[in-house]
């Protein structure tokens, strides 16, 4: 059900992230099927195979294949897979807990566009991503600003009066990515901003 509402979404439907405390913010998961300002620090930064975790509809999946450099986006939900190989990229309908070609062989993974709150726990999903990285592989990953709150979140998406399932979803703020990244053996942290966005590589 959670798919079915993104796929919404990506079509330009009107979805919302509805909070277990009350609160609702629009998905507006259509703004991932273009370039966003700030990608470029991010694609600089991949110079060997990338593993794009949670991958949508692929913008940079897909940027990384027109800039050579093999990518291979994943993605729970059947649309953001078919767009992205629409595009010219190559993606699997796959989670990241799942079987996946490569583990250990990738030189980079992506958590991009909130994604490090897959799971609802990320010293798990970075533990998971510090067995698909190879040894001296890095972990990219996007971050909610200095200031902000870590924490998980109760949510579910709703659109036109229909409601999903209640599911976890996490937020790290730039603040607490260094322990976090050292519980989940990632020993090296390095933070930076760019156009509004925080990032931080974990190697």
């Amino acid at each position: 059900m959670i798919g079915a509402f993104y796929e919404e979404s990506l079509k330009g439907g009107n979805v919302d992230i509805e909070y277990a405390d009350g609160r609702i913010r629009p998905l507006s998961a259509e703004r991932w099927l273009r370039y966003n300002e700030g990608d470029e620090h991010i694609l600089a930064r991949c110079c060997g195979p990338t593993l794009d975790v949670g991958s949508g509809p692929g913008r940079l999946t897909v940027a990384l294949t027109r800039m050579g450099v093999p990518a291979l986006g994943i993605d729970i939900t059947p649309l953001a897979v078919e767009l992205t190989r629409r595009a010219g990229g190559l993606a699997l309908r796959r989670c990241v807990f799942e079987p996946l070609p490569g583990t250990g062989r990738w030189a980079e993974a992506l958590l991009v566009d909130g994604n490090i709150g897959i799971g609802g726990d990320p010293a798990v999903l970075l533990r998971r991503l510090r067995e698909l990285v190879r040894s001296g592989g890095a972990v990219i990953t996007e971050l909610s600003p200095p200031g902000a709150q870590s924490g998980v979140h109760t949510v579910r998406l709703r659109q036109a009066g229909r409601t999903g399932d209640w599911f976890t979803w996490a937020t790290v703020s730039i603040d607490d990515i260094a322990s976090l990244a050292g519980r989940s053996g990632f020993p090296t942290v390095e933070r930076w901003h760019a156009a509004g966005r925080w990032f931080a590589s974990l190697s």
